[in-house]
Formats: structure tokens, sequence, C-alpha cells
């Protein structure tokens, strides 16, 4: 039987089921952001956090495109619940290059994966994107809903150098969240013929 590089069912399930472990993960853990003191240590922990759901998901990925729905619906869901539209755009600009990372490995060098996910966790820099690019409305929407003392203190530990310094913790969250998954999920790499 012909191999397809088209997405079957099968693998729209797993990018559904896979979505939503992360999406499930990456919320509760943020929910931490009512303490502004522990914002800044969100962009490490998420991506490393969220390293586990996401490797076992590598493991099933095979074809172009998975990485890119998966954050084309993180985008929409952090959109729904008030993020803007920072990260529909980022999470999908994003998701697109690590599915473009990971087709480059031919979905069997964990080099790739590596990289991969560290592009793919990038992305994540859509939910923080908000504080330093869609202006002073934003920052009144937070004032308006957690008091401004909370939005006083979330500025002081998030500067506008930050949004820079964000994607550098944002990477090493994604390069030991994915050595870390990794090494939880050995087995199941070996089994998906993932060198």
């Amino acid at each position: 039987m012909e191999k397809t590089n088209k997405l079957t069912g099968k693998d729209l399930i797993n990018v559904g089921i896979y979505t939503s472990m992360y999406i499930a993960v990456f919320f509760v853990f943020g929910l931490l952001t009512t303490l502004p003191v522990v914002y800044p240590f969100l962009m490490f922990f998420l991506p490393f956090i969220c390293g586990i759901p996401m490797m076992l998901y590598y493991t099933k990925i095979k074809k172009f495109g998975m990485l890119t729905i998966t954050g084309i619906i993180n985008g929409i869901f952090f959109f729904l619940i008030g993020y803007t539209w920072i990260p529909i755009a980022f999470w999908t600009v994003f998701g697109l290059l690590s599915d473009l990372v990971l087709k480059a490995g031919d979905y069997k060098s964990f080099k790739y994966t590596l990289l991969s996910y560290i592009v793919y966790s990038l992305g994540e820099m859509g939910c923080h994107g908000p504080l330093f690019l869609a202006g002073q409305s934003y920052w009144n929407n937070i004032s308006a809903s957690m008091g401004q003392q909370y939005a006083d203190a979330l500025r002081m530990m998030m500067p506008q150098w930050m949004f820079y310094l964000g994607f550098v913790l944002l990477a090493a969250g994604g390069l030991c969240g994915a050595l870390f998954g990794h090494k939880m999920l050995k087995k199941h790499f070996q089994r998906a013929g993932i060198a």
C-alpha cells in the first residue's frame, strides 16, 4: 500500500489528544501567573513541564502539518480566553517552523525533534507578548480584572526588555523539557524509530 503524506483521521485524532494534553498542562501551571513574582520563571518552567506530553506527541508525528495545527489550536484557545490576537500569530508561525524543522530530520532524528520543540516553545511568547505588544488597553484590562496592585507588580516583574530575554528563557525551557521528556519516554522513542 502506497504511503500517503496527507493527514489521516488517526493523525488528526493524535493532534486532538496531544494538543488537549498540552493545553491542559500549560493552563494548569499557567495559573501561577496569579503570582506576579513567578511570572518570569514560568517562561522557562512552562516549556520545561510541557516537554513530557510534547515528547510523547513527537513519537506519533510522521507527517507535516500536525504541529502547525497544534499551534493554531493553541493560539485560538488563548485568543478566546482574552490574550488578544497575538497568540494566534506567534503559535501559528512557530508551529509551522517547528513542523519544517521536524520534516528536515525526516521524523527519525532526535536532534531535529529537540530543535523542533525548542522552536515550538518560542510560540509561547504569544501568551506573554500582549504585555509588551498590545498597548496600554491590555494593561487597563489587567488592572480592571486583577486590581491595580497586581498590575503594578506585574509591570515591575515584566519590563520591556523581558520580551527579548523571554525568547532565551523559552528556548532554554524547551531544550531542558525535551531532554527530560526524552529521558522519561526513551522506550517510546525507540519504538517509534527516532534515533
